[in-house]
């Protein structure tokens, strides 16, 4: 399934960097006017083999938040712009790029932390780490975050021994169009 999960991340991705972009741009300008620092942020994430690379996302915190995961951070340090572009999901837009670029996918395990060493263990042991990191994932639309680990990891393996184009659709459908 390689190539045409490529192709298909290719595709599917180029199409919605141009077709989101008006939003992409209005939600820059949104964070940009409603506090202070850069609208987008890069942080280095675990990606395919373990391998670190910088996963983009327009910035939905106050600046100079510690780098911790979404569930470890505090309440309080994510901004009023920031609640709404992550509830919609406006916030991963940027990792398009990264998609475009070979250091991710559309679907696949969510890119962690390089100090969630716990996950990255469970990951390893089940060769979760040999694909590359996805914008959504399985996990993701099942509501099992990274504050359980195992659970985590577990899911992803599941995902990565059922993949398929199809498959990944109904997670993008999932991710989009939820409750």
């Amino acid at each position: 399934m390689k190539v045409p999960k490529r192709v298909f991340d290719l595709v599917i991705a180029a199409s919605m960097l141009v077709a989101t972009s008006p939003v992409l741009l209005i939600a820059m300008l949104a964070v940009k006017a409603s506090s202070p620092g850069p609208a987008l942020f890069s942080q280095v994430r675990v990606g395919q083999g373990g391998t670190p690379f910088r996963c983009h996302k327009l910035r939905t915190m106050h600046q100079g938040t510690p780098s911790l995961p979404t569930h470890e951070a505090p309440a309080h340090s994510v901004t009023a712009v920031g609640r709404i572009l992550r509830r919609t999901k406006i916030d991963e837009l940027p990792q398009l790029w990264n998609v475009l670029k070979g250091e991710m996918s559309l679907v696949g395990p969510r890119p962690c932390l390089p100090t969630q060493t716990e996950l990255i263990g469970h990951r390893e042991a089940l060769g979760v780490l040999q694909a590359l990191p996805g914008i959504t994932g399985l996990a993701q639309v099942m509501g099992i975050d990274m504050s359980d680990p195992k659970l985590c990891a577990e899911t992803d393996a599941a995902y990565l021994d059922t993949a398929s184009i199809g498959g990944d659709l109904g997670i993008l459908f999932r991710t989009i169009y939820r409750g």
